[in-house]
């Protein structure tokens, strides 16, 4: 029985089995389609890069008049090749690329790696080019890598596929590489090449027309061999499936990512507060805080964090203990650390013991342990031990500087000896001079021995916080969507339905509050009157103080136009204003708006902006007329757990005004959190709203109310 669980075939988001994509990755044949003798031909170099890593499978040229390439026998058409093929390249021009892939179906190539542009990149033309391979693929089974892309490698030994045009050629390794951007993934591998960090695949899949990101970055989660991915892209074509797949992935290895196009602009067409804050792609970032993809501002800090990812263990707490042979970087590694959310807790008075009968008489008996200059290995070699053997420790940095009066060898030896015992994670600030024999010998005994090194001590110190980071990432429990039952969805449909009918494009101020009724999301008490007399019945029957907004559908900011009046104490005062608004707005369909004006409360903004592919983003933050100003807001991608919407009370910057600051109240959170949900629970229902304000909700110590608010469907 257990062997028949272990065979099981895994299925992908999509439903296909991950080890479909084992005849792209793990190809024991490759035919060369378009294999050229011509030097610096991508045929040519392809077939020079498979020979060069040493690929372990048979090699297919296919070209029509050679009889050989580089040396290998070459065929005329892939009908002619003896063997079965697995993986196919294909450089050619892109007309013919329809008619090879319905011969690569025939003769039951099983992958397609497109290396030749042309396709939906250049328009309708080319667009119709991929639609007919795409059709010729399906039609047989065939999975395609591209078109317009480098390939993939796999540095895994048994295989050495090197199916791809780039120039750096990895030791093998444990992590793997995924990227939209040939440009950048190119990059990552040489950075990590340079680290000297071993890498086990590599993906780059251009315009992604079948083989998406999220079946790669599945088939890495699946693969015993990948301790670690890195992922580049510039945006998802299908954010649900993506998500879908890398919740799963996150829990069992880090991913590392980066995203281009980070920089924030208001959308250009965005009705609401709510739209115009949500950057053009905030969108990816919160996909990547939803799933536990660690984030990174560049791809330096990504590389090195790979470098920590693929030799240490993760750490279990946010305890790091510092090991140290001189004072300033250990300063420098603090506040990092610190930074990053790690504590240098006291040692037990076990170590202290401990330490005072190994370490120097100069040296620091602490949390960090200055073993001092003169420290040697049997002195690092103490501390270690005891670090590892502290229950209060969870992580170790080092200070490494290679002072010329000691055997910095034997230092180093002794790390290497502890780090073997994978026992909790080491990074190692190694700072020294690399141009002195001695000390690349020292350098190279940690690098061997799988200690992860860093010229910087903040450098080393971010490596670290991104281990902790991860740890955080796998024990951390969001919980599921609350499904309030106090709900009239059919009456809600009902208003929906009703408007669309009308073919509005926002819903009028009582469809709102009405819509916002039906879920429970608590608005202050308003009536909808027509002229002054009836505004002066609906305050009475609401009570003084009031409200008064003109209500038109043209009337979007409603503040910036005149049409809101607050504190209207009588009824002398209400038809003074009504009057003015009359003359002000020159709309037919103009009303007005009563409601209890309610005094002293944190003006606080809830609301909602639709991403195609994605749902809903729900943000939250200061309200009021400055909302645009201060931007003081947070997203989270709908449905929103409560452990999530108390995380976006606790992240704004100003969340301290929510607890009360100088004899004011706090506000009663439990409250604004219910918003937060019954809010993220009306839009996972009615996907149809496209944005929403909740502008301000006025929270107060016992309650929260939605004074003003604005709906477009």
């Amino acid at each position: 029985m257990e062997a028949i669980l272990k065979n099981e075939i895994k299925k992908n988001v999509s439903g296909k089995s991950v080890h479909e994509l084992d005849s792209l990755f793990k190809p024991k044949a490759i035919a060369i389609i378009g294999a050229s003798s011509k030097e610096l031909s991508i045929g040519n170099v392809i077939l020079k890069n498979l020979v060069h890593y040493g690929y372990t499978g048979k090699i297919y040229p296919i070209n029509p008049k050679e009889p050989e390439v580089r040396g290998i026998k070459a065929y005329p058409t892939i009908f002619d090749v003896p063997g079965d093929i697995d993986l196919a390249h294909v450089i050619i021009p892109g007309k013919f690329v329809p008619q090879i892939i319905e011969d690569c179906g025939k003769r039951g190539i099983k992958s397609v790696i497109i290396n030749s542009a042309g396709f939906s990149e250049m328009g309708e033309e080319g667009m119709a080019l991929q639609t007919a391979f795409l059709t010729n693929a399906k039609k047989y089974g065939v999975r395609i890598f591209g078109p317009n892309c480098q390939g993939i490698i796999n540095a895994d030994p048994q295989y050495k596929a090197y199916c791809d045009f780039t120039f750096t050629f990895p030791k093998p390794g444990s992590i793997s590489i995924v990227a939209l951007s040939g440009g950048v993934g190119a990059f990552i591998m040489q950075s990590l090449f340079d680290l000297e960090i071993g890498m086990r695949m590599y993906a780059s899949n251009g315009n992604a027309c079948d083989v998406s990101i999220s079946e790669v970055v599945n088939y890495y989660g699946e693969d015993e061999g990948t301790k670690a991915v890195i992922l580049y892209t510039e945006g998802f074509h299908n954010p649900k499936e993506f998500m879908d797949v890398a919740q799963i992935v996150s829990k069992k290895k880090p991913i590392l990512a980066m995203k281009a196009g980070r920089t924030e602009e208001g959308a250009k067409a965005a009705a609401s507060h709510t739209g115009s804050l949500a950057g053009v792609d905030i969108a990816t970032e919160l996909i990547f805080e939803k799933t536990g993809i660690l984030t990174f501002n560049n791809e330096e800090e990504m590389c090195q964090a790979a470098m920590a990812f693929s030799t240490q263990p993760i750490p279990k707490g946010n305890r790091v203990g510092i090991i140290t042979n001189t004072g300033g970087p250990a300063v420098i590694a603090t506040d990092e650390l610190v930074s990053a959310g790690l504590q240098l807790p006291a040692l037990s008075e076990k170590a202290k013991n401990i330490l005072k009968e190994t370490m120097l008489p100069e040296a620091t008996i602490g949390n960090p342990i200055d073993v001092v200059a003169t420290g040697g290995g049997k002195h690092f070699r103490s501390a270690l031990d005891v670090l590892m053997d502290e229950e209060t420790i969870d992580s170790v940095y080092i200070n490494f500087v290679t002072a010329p009066f000691t055997d910095t060898d034997d230092v180093a030896r002794n790390i290497v000896e502890v780090n073997k015992q994978n026992r909790k994670p080491i990074v190692c600030n190694f700072m020294t001079n690399m141009s002195l024999e001695r000390f690349q010998v020292t350098a190279k005994i940690l690098k061997d021995g799988g200690v992860p090194c860093y010229s910087f001590p903040t450098t080393a110190a971010k490596a670290l916080g991104a281990l902790y980071q991860y740890h955080q990432v796998q024990s951390r429990n969001i919980g599921e969507a609350k499904n309030f039952s106090d709900t009239n969805k059919a009456g809600a449909e009902k208003i929906l339905e009703q408007a669309k009918n009308e073919n509005r494009e926002f819903l009028s101020s009582a469809a709102t509050y009405q819509l916002l009724s039906h879920y429970n999301i608590p608005v202050a008490d308003w009536r909808i009157a027509a002229d002054a007399n009836s505004a002066i019945q609906a305050a009475e029957e609401i009570g003084f103080p009031v409200v008064i907004k003109a209500d038109a559908e043209s009337l979007v900011h409603k503040s910036d136009m005149g049409g809101v009046a607050v504190n209207l104490k009588n009824a002398d005062e209400i038809h003074a204003t009504v009057e003015r608004m009359k003359k002000s707005f020159d709309s037919k369909d103009l009303k007005f708006f009563v409601q209890k004006f309610l005094p002293g409360g944190r003006e606080l903004i809830a609301g909602v902006s639709a991403k195609k592919d994605l749902g809903h983003l729900i943000m939250f933050g200061i309200g009021g007329i400055y909302v645009e100003v201060l931007k003081d807001v947070v997203f989270k991608i709908s449905p929103v757990t409560e452990v999530e919407a108390k995380e976006m009370l606790s992240s704004i910057k100003t969340s301290k005004l929510l607890d009360g600051v100088r004899g004011e109240k706090g506000i009663h959170k439990h409250s604004v959190i219910e918003i937060i949900q019954r809010l993220s629970q009306l839009v996972t229902d009615f996907p149809e709203i496209q944005e929403m304000d909740l502008n301000p909700i006025m929270a107060f110590e016992n309650k929260a109310l939605v004074v003003d608010a604005r709906i477009r469907i």
